[in-house]
């Protein structure tokens, strides 16, 4: 669950740390609006409709706070918080982007391409098939495990565990797939809570885990991270 009314914080409800920029913390926002809105399958046996909404209240008003340079750092300051990024750095304009962003991909549709890396059979091109076969796994399907895998709905330590064997990766490749160190990664498994970082990076390592094993990423995060807490909350 998330921090009480009296105790919230507002950088653990969007998920960001306190050093976040601007663009960092929109992130973090879209992405928490995602992970609560009723549209995500991830939720529907985890909470309520009136719990989701109840954070998405409290996400509309974390972000109003931290994405406003003058009314984060006054929230900084009253709670001590040293930051170390530029509060008056210019943040995303969402809409303003999304409109380029349309414009950019109608601009590209069928023209000519100008930068030899763009091409197909590029330098550029072969970069990324290079790196996409990096991420590929190599193993044996089982119906049962794949069975397992579409229906579950709560991901813990030893389930994340499980689906990584079956499918032949070991800690050290994934450590190396996710930059994240193989303690943090053993942990995760064993859910040594006290043995892992903030939950704003947890999430994060849950995140990148699933995505290198081909799961939903949002849906395993959401759930792990919702365990951790309740864990959190019983000790």
């Amino acid at each position: 669950m998330l921090p009480e009314k009296r105790e919230k914080n507002y950088y653990e409800i969007l998920e960001v740390s306190t050093n976040a920029t601007p663009s960092e913390v929109y992130e973090g926002y879209i992405r928490a609006k995602n992970a609560y809105s009723q549209d995500s399958v991830a939720l529907y046996s985890l909470m309520t409709k009136d719990e989701c909404d109840n954070i998405l209240l409290l996400i509309e008003e974390a972000y109003s706070i931290i994405s406003d340079p003058n009314k984060r750092q006054q929230y900084d300051e009253a709670r001590g918080i040293s930051n170390r990024y530029n509060a008056f750095e210019a943040g995303p304009r969402p809409y303003q982007d999304q409109i380029a962003n349309r414009s950019n991909v109608t601009a590209t549709q069928g023209r000519s391409y100008n930068n030899e890396e763009e091409k197909p059979g590029s330098a550029g091109s072969i970069t990324k098939i290079v790196a996409n076969n990096k991420y590929q796994l190599d193993y044996s399907k089982d119906s049962e495990m794949e069975q397992f895998i579409e229906q579950n709905t709560e991901w813990t330590g030893e389930a994340l565990r499980k689906i990584r064997e079956y499918k032949k990766v070991s800690l050290e490749r994934l450590s190396e797939l996710t930059k994240v160190s193989r303690t943090y990664l053993a942990c995760l498994e064993t859910e040594e809570i006290d043995k892992l970082p903030a939950i704003v990076y947890i999430r994060g390592f849950v995140y990148t885990y699933a995505k290198c094993l081909k799961l939903n990423p949002d849906l395993v995060a959401n759930s792990f991270i919702l365990r951790l807490r309740k864990l959190k909350d019983t000790k």
